[in-house]
């Protein structure tokens, strides 16, 4: 089917978006409208009231930046139109597989199922009418399933999955924009348009080219700031905890990891998910809290920026940090299920897949006049690159109101063993 224009959807990030009749298809599917009834940043509204994006609308955003890295005079002179096309779509499917309350859920998903919410998006587009959509289309659903999630891995041709999924992809780009624009914590202002235009193809991989090392920097230092201010702060995180430890408790009775079709997955979204949990037994006291904001507390909080043995076991191993958890909970005198460790490496943790404690290495270039590239890794170029990569990590212990104190103490007493020089804010 020719490219033909439909119309443009007006986005308060982007401005206008504008949208092909096969692109329109696809927006109207069910797949992509259920995006409506999630929201981007489960738990972020009890810090940030305007916090009520979904993911419809990141999603209409990735297909427009997605767009933009097509139309790049680097990039549009080696792919085709039906490559540009393909880019836009998968960016535009790339999350129709999370589930409620987003991130929230995948914890459910990866502990029942041993799957992330990127495997149930190849799912969908494979198996559920998106299929048929795009296959009429003239396209191949299986490879836009794999596109959507970085990994269609085409030969010569690794760039295409780096749009979607690499340590400067769309994706990040503007989720980091609409989520600072949303919820008016704008630490870092990115020009993103820069970005993307000055990306290159060098060995079939995307760089960036050295003159937008400053709009780079500035991308780096918001995601990291957006980390900490939105993503894993305090009060959005107990709500976030709050919802998972709902969930766990009342998945046998409402079987949420038990579907068998797309159809089945699809079902649920947030407000039919809320609902079931706030009528379920098991759930409803904790749905009661929420709907009330009796929000869990954070009893002691630390950030490390080193590595070390017993932080990496705390941070990375269910099994320890069920041991320390209950050890906090002896010395308290408390249930232990009323101490919850929570740190960025968990499961239920937003953006864990692509989290900033990551060392991430940014392939940057330089240009002669004369045309000649040379490649470089960014922490050969940016001191402040190579001082923000290292490991980072944040502790946290939660607990109710009424224990608070007690596990502070605790808490204080048990994680004393962990070396001061880890300390670097409290």
């Amino acid at each position: 089917m020719p490219r033909t224009h439909w119309g443009e959807i007006k986005d308060p990030v982007h401005g206008y978006v504008y949208i092909t009749e096969n692109e329109k298809a696809i927006i109207d599917s069910y797949p992509m409208q259920r995006l409506r009834r999630l929201r981007q940043l489960a738990g972020s509204e009890y810090v940030y009231p305007g916090a009520n994006h979904t993911r419809f609308e990141h999603c209409v955003g990735v297909m427009f930046l997605a767009g933009k890295v097509a139309e790049n005079p680097n990039v549009s002179c080696i792919i085709n139109e039906e490559e540009a096309d393909v880019v836009r779509i998968a960016g535009l499917l790339h999350d129709v597989g999370h589930g409620p309350f987003s991130h929230v859920f995948e914890q459910l998903l990866i502990k029942d199922l041993d799957k992330t919410h990127e495997d149930i998006t190849s799912w969908i587009i494979e198996k559920s009418e998106l299929s048929d959509k795009i296959a009429a289309m003239g396209y191949a659903p299986a490879e836009i399933s794999k596109l959507a999630v970085g990994k269609l891995r085409k030969q010569g041709r690794a760039f295409l999955d780096q749009v979607i999924s690499s340590a400067v992809d769309v994706d990040k780009q503007d989720f980091i924009v609409r989520d600072t624009f949303h919820t008016g914590a704008e630490y870092g202002f990115i020009d993103v348009f820069r970005l993307i235009h000055a990306l290159d193809v060098l060995d079939e991989n995307f760089a960036v080219e050295l003159g937008a090392l400053s709009a780079l920097e500035s991308f780096i230092i918001a995601r990291i700031e957006s980390f900490k201010s939105i993503y894993f702060h305090r009060v959005g995180r107990a709500a976030q905890i709050m919802l998972a430890i709902a969930m766990e408790k009342a998945n046998e009775e409402l079987g949420l990891t038990e579907f068998e079709t797309p159809e089945d997955y699809l079902a649920m979204d947030d407000y039919t998910v809320w609902t079931a949990l706030r009528n379920c037994d098991k759930s409803r006291q904790i749905i009661w809290n929420l709907e009330r904001r009796k929000m869990l507390k954070c009893a002691y909080e630390r950030t490390f920026y080193e590595k070390d043995t017993m932080i990496s076991n705390i941070f990375g191993r269910e099994a320890y940090r069920r041991q320390v958890q209950t050890e906090i909970a002896r010395e308290a005198g408390v249930e232990v299920d009323a101490v919850v460790i929570d740190v960025p490496t968990v499961p239920s943790v937003p953006y864990h897949h692509s989290a900033l404690m990551e060392s991430m290495e940014i392939p940057v270039f330089s240009k002669t006049q004369a045309g000649a590239k040379t490649l470089y890794r960014l922490s050969e170029i940016s001191k402040i690159f190579e001082t923000l990569k290292g490991f980072i990590n944040i502790l946290r212990v939660y607990t109710d109101a009424e224990n608070r104190e007690k596990v502070e103490k605790a808490t204080a007493k048990i994680l004393g063993k962990i070396p001061s020089t880890a300390k670097i804010s409290y």
